[in-house]
């Protein structure tokens, strides 16, 4: 039996064989790929929660140094109190993007905290999400023991502009967070402000942005202070509170001698 290949039958037919063939072949392949892919996934991770406790390990030895240095995982809810669940297999990425679609709810999304101890600090390790100026910006931030000291950090994103928004990745930026605080002294809530770039703030609460990324910057102070709000709930249920400031205290005996104190003894 002779194809008539001019016929339009014959392109159809041609091109729906074609594209079994090659949707079944690169089925088959991401099958097989996708235990690589998601180790590496995992990996990663693992590498950014150290990063933000300043590890910096490879790929291949991240999960033993991980598993050295992190102690304890969970979630905690919208309103910082302990959830159940699974805190390192929780999609942060893909429960902010349902969230900014509509299907989620803010009172219902999940916030991970890692506990990690390195260098004698006990930390904790507090992922995030946000919007850049293309696409998702993430970042970890680790809090020391006080809740409200900022210890490290490590910020990504998904396509920002070299040399503009991308550099939210390089030290330039991150270098900035260690030593800043979330709250004042007496416990009330600041969040980390990102400033204009080349602003030069000296504020504790606060870091410069990136100069000509003043769109990925906006997206990073948003997710900073956002998701910073939810974790300073839980830290405040966790950590003692700040002492009263000390007043120095006036003794009794002088006041009640003391001729000239008398809008204190007769007031």
């Amino acid at each position: 039996m002779a194809f008539d290949k001019n016929s339009n039958s014959f392109t159809f037919i041609f091109a729906t064989v074609m594209v079994v063939v090659v949707g079944t072949l690169l089925a088959v392949t991401f099958l097989a790929l996708k235990p690589a892919y998601d180790e590496n996934i995992r990996r990663e991770k693992m590498q950014n929660i150290l990063a933000s406790i300043k590890v910096k390990v490879d790929r291949d030895a991240a999960p033993a140094k991980y598993d050295e240095l992190v102690k304890e995982t969970f979630l905690v809810d919208a309103n910082g109190a302990p959830a159940e669940g699974d805190a390192f297999s929780l999609d942060v990425l893909k429960q902010y993007k349902d969230w900014k679609a509509g299907v989620g709810k803010a009172e219902d999304m999940m916030y991970p905290v890692y506990k990690a101890n390195t260098d004698g600090k006990e930390l904790f390790v507090l992922p995030m999400v946000g919007t850049g100026l293309w696409g998702p910006v993430w970042g970890y931030v680790s809090v020391e023991k006080d809740g409200r000291t900022i210890y490290g950090s490590t910020f990504d994103h998904k396509g920002e502009t070299p040399g503009l928004g991308a550099e939210i990745a390089t030290p330039v930026f991150i270098d900035q967070f260690p030593g800043k605080t979330i709250t004042e002294e007496d416990g009330s809530y600041t969040g980390i402000k990102v400033y204009k770039g080349g602003s030069g703030t000296t504020d504790p609460h606060g870091v410069d942005g990136i100069s000509g990324g003043t769109i990925t910057s906006d997206g990073v102070n948003e997710m900073l202070m956002r998701t910073l709000a939810v974790y300073d709930k839980y830290l405040k249920s966790v950590v003692a509170p700040p002492a009263p400031p000390v007043t120095e205290a006036v003794p009794t005996d002088s006041l009640a001698t003391d001729s000239t104190s008398t809008s204190l003894v007769n007031p």
